[in-house]
């Protein structure tokens, strides 16, 4: 895993992420500080994402109801929940 340092450091930025929509392809684009990460996936089709530590990763992304995103990688499962304007 990460190194408990870089966790903190991930905790404490603030970005901005924006998402575009096109049916099943979406596009992520998120801005912290300098950094900009931009990656673009269809549901359910492996594609590779750049994460916030500048590694690629081939990963799978899913639509779990309306409003969760799931997105499967070396083991790990990460749920983006998106409420309105809101991400958590």
């Amino acid at each position: 895993g990460l190194p408990d340092e870089l966790i903190q450091k991930g905790k404490d930025l603030k970005g901005v992420s924006e998402i575009v929509q096109n049916g099943k392809h979406f596009k992520l684009i998120i801005t912290t500080g300098s950094k900009v990460i931009q990656n673009e996936f269809t549901l359910g089709e492996e594609c590779e994402l750049e994460t916030m530590t500048g590694e690629k990763v081939k990963a799978v992304v899913q639509m779990e109801g309306d409003n969760k995103l799931v997105t499967t990688f070396k083991g790990i499962k990460s749920v983006t929940e998106l409420n309105g304007d809101i991400i958590t």
